[in-house]
């Protein structure tokens, strides 16, 4: 999996490239990050790469010339056309299947905007808009690095167990509900204790608990989840 990152602050993006698991699929050669400097398209003494907005308004605008030859400069750097994906609270909400889509592709370029945001036909040369959620972040670096996490985790090899990817919340071995409730030691803490059945090691009955804690949990936190759940 190759992906490039267009981006004011490609610092942000240094420690979260080497911790944990996107680090070790860096080290394994199963994912490979580009990270693109949107000022070194700038124009001027200052490199700037936004200007003041038509019409009037506060803040600045990022500008389509830029973007776009930093997307193509990206571009060259991953080996050629990626899947562009435009960071920005006007997408389509991410959600898992999304980062399974994204996951089975070979290059991605995730564009993270700031100030005021985009001029308007900078969304012509993207394929794709996602955002977190129905609230604002300052820039999109957040949020690629949520979608790389989310993504990579899924490639093959990389998770250290691999079925762990699907007994989760929103995954095909819940039923795209929420995963059931679950524990470890210690045995008793502050009165709280572990149920029975999961210590009974009686699997069929440690199945249908965990089957009917996923279906009341997912009707009282996200009911919404029910019919997409449905066989």
């Amino acid at each position: 999996m190759h992906v490039a990152v267009v981006t004011l602050f490609p610092e942000l993006f240094e420690q979260f490239l080497a911790t944990s698991f996107v680090g070790r699929a860096i080290a394994a050669n199963k994912l490979a990050v580009h990270l693109e400097p949107l000022r070194a398209q700038g124009l001027g003494n200052h490199n700037s790469v936004d200007d003041t907005p038509y019409g009037g308004g506060s803040g600045m605008v990022l500008r389509v010339d830029c973007v776009v030859q930093a997307i193509e400069a990206a571009e060259a750097h991953l080996g050629g056309r990626a899947h562009r994906v435009l960071l920005t609270p006007q997408g389509e909400r991410f959600a898992q299947p999304a980062a399974e889509t994204l996951a089975a592709r070979e290059r991605i370029a995730f564009i993270c905007g700031r100030y005021e945001g985009f001029d308007e036909r900078i969304r012509t040369f993207v394929d794709q808009e996602i955002s977190l959620g129905d609230f604002i972040l300052t820039g999109g670096e957040v949020a690629a690095m949520a979608l790389i996490e989310a993504s990579v985790r899924l490639l093959p090899g990389v998770l250290g167990n691999a079925a762990s990817t699907q007994a989760e919340s929103f995954s095909p071995g819940t039923g795209g509900m929420l995963e059931y409730p679950q524990y470890t030691r210690p045995l008793e803490f502050r009165g709280l204790g572990v149920p029975e059945v999961l210590r009974s090691g009686h699997h069929e009955k440690i199945s249908e608990w965990r089957q009917r804690q996923s279906l009341e949990r997912t009707q009282t936190r996200r009911p919404e989840l029910l019919p997409k759940a449905k066989p």
